[in-house]
């Protein structure tokens, strides 16, 4: 192919459609409550009934939150499936679907986080909808285009930010699917089918 015939929007969405469509998604499928809520450690960080966290920040509206702390530890904690999927969700395509493709505004602190792991699949696959939905109506000239300042680096073009954000999505999501997988191994009563 010749690389002035290159659709170039295509070429990024495939870096991330290839990703979810064959390997990520179908890793998520049956994801349980106890597997989303598990921490693989003490005083992990992630998403609990308002009012039982003991951590010095306590995210969100409804009747769940996520922990944080400002400046964040050193090293950082460890996370729950819950937490991660919470991050994606909100840090890494929520806010950027707000910033950018002009979904409700949204942030940390604001954010409703799902108190089971079907809720938090809905609010993935809603905000992944979004984000593609968003990317795939940009035009070559669009993807050149400075990101601004509602990102930490402006003057990036928003093809970066899209090739950010997807790496983000493989490397946050992968995390979880070896936590599942960490699950699975620790809990041999209550593993479900392989997968």
């Amino acid at each position: 192919m010749d690389i002035d015939e290159l659709d170039w929007n295509q070429t990024l969405r495939d870096q991330w459609e290839f990703h979810w469509n064959h390997q990520m998604r179908a890793r998520l499928d049956g994801l349980t409550d106890d597997e989303y809520f598990w921490s693989a450690v003490p005083d992990a960080w992630n998403v609990r009934p308002r009012g039982t966290a003991t951590v010095p920040v306590q995210a969100g509206t409804g009747d769940f939150t996520i922990d944080f702390a400002f400046p964040e530890p050193v090293p950082a904690p460890m996370t729950t499936i819950a937490w991660r999927l919470g991050h994606v969700i909100v840090g890494v395509l929520a806010m950027r679907n707000a910033a950018h493709f002009g979904a409700p505004a949204a942030d940390y602190r604001t954010w409703e986080y799902a108190g089971t792991a079907k809720m938090a699949l809905e609010q993935l696959d809603t905000q992944l909808d979004t984000w593609l939905t968003g990317v795939r109506g940009l035009g070559e000239a669009e993807l050149r285009v400075p990101v601004g300042e509602k990102e930490p680096f402006p003057d990036l073009p928003m093809a970066a930010l899209v090739l950010h954000i997807h790496r983000e999505l493989i490397h946050h999501l992968s995390e979880v699917s070896l936590l599942r997988d960490l699950y699975q191994h620790t809990h041999p009563a209550t593993n479900g089918a392989p997968r």
